[in-house]
């Protein structure tokens, strides 16, 4: 029972890792239909933002490097999405071989500026330490993970241009014919969901190094919560991503990493099945 509740901090602070990285799919993948298999570069480019910064403001570069990565990251996206995705849009098979091919471009731009080598980024001294089996910097990242929830939230349902976003989202022909600027919209939704990516590279510079290949590492598993959680569905990521991070760390605890992968992939295969649309499902009215 010890080890079982011992487990429970570290499998949520795993969720809330997993949830800063689907956030931003929960924009272009799972409201524009986008398979931006490029958003695991967006995050490594927030990470190597913390890196640079650090170099100017020490061990506060995590902390300013929220805003600055965020700006990056979403500068990236929108050109990604100005320049080659808006020609894609309803065929998300050819986006996934289009930002595949983004993808590879950036690492190798990475490795070319950066070196191969991964890099260090230094935490804040007051994010050192921990309580009981929880490192602060555990703490950071699942408070950082609800004030972006709350954030995400406040904006879809209590701004004028989140209310456009999501009825763009529910029906595009008739958001167009109502007077909203779609272009506008995916534009500004590609921009944040790409933001988003950075602020969760900035996060993982506090759990491990950053190197050119740091999104590949938790890219399949972003995606997984977002499809677990039902496309474009906030509440379903943040339940997703708990649930997957629990099962995660009950899993390896009692098992190994490779075992714990295969256990995670056969449960949401599982659930899949009873559930193939996910925790929520979009309901939007439309003519029959």
């Amino acid at each position: 029972m010890e080890a079982f509740l011992n487990q429970l901090p570290i499998g949520l602070s795993i969720g809330a890792v997993l949830l800063l990285i689907a956030l931003g799919l929960t924009f272009t993948f799972g409201q524009m239909g986008v398979i931006n298999m490029a958003h695991g570069e967006f995050i490594m480019a927030g990470a190597y933002t913390a890196y640079l910064l650090q170099d100017l403001t020490g061990r506060m570069a995590v902390i300013v490097a929220l805003p600055v990565a965020f700006l990056v990251a979403g500068l990236m996206g929108l050109i990604l999405e100005r320049t080659a995705i808006r020609h894609f849009y309803g065929r998300p098979l050819d986006t996934l071989l289009l930002t595949w091919g983004v993808s590879l471009v950036l690492q190798q731009l990475a490795r070319d500026l950066f070196g191969a080598p991964n890099v260090q980024v230094q935490a804040p001294t007051w994010l050192q330490g921990g309580i009981a089996s929880l490192p602060y910097n555990r703490l950071f990242i699942f408070a950082l993970a609800v004030v972006t929830v709350v954030g995400i939230w406040a904006y879809m349902n209590r701004t004028g241009q989140g209310r456009r976003m999501q009825a763009v989202m529910q029906n595009r022909q008739l958001a167009a014919v109502s007077g909203i600027n779609t272009a506008h919209v995916d534009q500004r939704t590609f921009f944040i969901g790409s933001g988003l990516a950075g602020v969760a590279g900035v996060a993982l510079t506090l759990i491990g190094p950053v190197g050119p290949a740091l999104g590949t590492y938790y890219i399949v598993d972003a995606f997984l919560v977002v499809v677990a959680g039902g496309l474009g569905q906030l509440r379903g990521a943040v339940i997703a991503a708990a649930g997957l991070g629990l099962l995660n760390s009950y899993a390896e605890f009692w098992s190994d990493a490779s075992l714990a992968k295969v256990i995670v992939f056969a449960a949401i295969i599982a659930f899949l099945q009873f559930r193939p649309q996910g925790l929520f499902v979009l309901r939007s009215r439309a003519l029959t």
